[in-house]
């Protein structure tokens, strides 16, 4: 592993006990410029991770609590009239920074939910007409609880495919709430956690990962897993064309930060159940997750993988 992936790792675990899975897996989505959707019950640390990786890179955070009242203009801003200046002055939502926390995203209403459409896909803000680029790094991780679902409104699929993965902390088992119990004894471990790679070095490594080699076998892997989805009995919606894009993204990022220059059927078969679960709708009842993630490991179980040598290209 690379040594300023496994910096940030150590440094955020120092803050979440014994999820280290979920770490790698969101820091995967960041490098492969995405997005992650959390969903668990309160208290299992989904906004501490978000502050901890904001602190670990150096990246400017921001929150917005979603209520059902809650307006687009609140996310992203409004232009204010300023009696001094004779002039109305734009007042910048909380969107503009670095990395997003999107709390209990499915309190709010559609069309507040769809404020964020944009930034997500194109990385900018249209505000009365004015569009502005956001500040790259630009990552969003939004929760959900899926408990109380009184008073919610759940994604629309077209929002849900925008997220690169949904994951779950779940909550810990015995020892892991033994740790937590003397890591926070005495004091809180995130009040001191410092940068330990700068905002270029992500953006450097971003880059980097983009660069990883996919064989051909690997892309037609991809794709063969993109049609089982779409031709199984158990499902009336498969993945989609930008579900097997972020496949491929997300794979290049896990063996970036496997210190790979080309991806494996390992690197797949890692992300394949957070990429997936969630874009599938199954034809036997909505809100499964847990059904789409067995699902998603049977059709993995299922497809056939290649053995060709990844790290030697082919011709041109």
């Amino acid at each position: 592993m690379k040594k300023q992936i496994a910096a940030v790792l150590e440094n955020v675990g120092r803050v979440i006990i014994g999820k280290e899975q979920v770490e790698k897996l969101v820091l995967a989505a960041l490098l492969a410029d995405g997005h992650v959707l959390l969903e668990d019950v309160p208290g299992t640390g989904k906004t501490r991770l978000a502050r901890a990786l904001a602190a670990s890179m150096g990246l400017s955070f921001g929150r917005i609590q979603f209520t059902p009242d809650m307006l687009p203009a609140d996310i992203t801003g409004l232009h204010i009239y300023n009696r001094q200046t004779n002039a109305f002055e734009l007042k910048r939502g909380p969107v503009f920074t670095n990395l997003l926390l999107a709390d209990e995203i499915n309190r709010a209403t559609p069309r507040t939910q769809a404020g964020l459409l944009e930034c997500m896909e194109e990385r900018q803000v249209t505000i009365d007409g004015e569009t502005e680029r956001l500040d790259p790094p630009f990552f969003v991780l939004a929760t959900e609880n899926p408990i109380e679902t009184a008073g919610t409104f759940p994604l629309p699929e077209a929002q849900m495919d925008r997220f690169l993965m949904k994951l779950s902390m779940g909550l810990p088992d015995r020892e892991e709430e033994i740790r937590i119990l003397e890591t926070y004894r005495s004091f809180d471990p995130l009040a001191d956690l410092a940068p330990v790679v700068t905002k270029e070095e992500i953006l450097q490594m971003k880059r980097e990962a983009q660069q990883v080699y996919v064989h051909p076998a690997l892309e037609g892997y991809l794709v063969d897993l993109v049609a089982a989805t779409r031709s199984s009995e158990k499902t009336v919606s498969g993945v989609s064309p930008r579900g097997t894009l972020a496949l491929m993204r997300a794979a290049k990022a896990w063996a970036y930060m496997e210190d790979r220059t080309y991806v494996i059927p390992d690197d797949v078969k890692a992300v394949l159940p957070a990429v997936f679960a969630h874009r599938l709708a199954l034809s036997y009842g909505q809100g499964r997750y847990r059904e789409c993630v067995r699902l998603v490991e049977e059709i993995c179980g299922s497809v056939a993988v290649p053995t060709e040598d990844f790290s030697v290209r082919g011709k041109e």
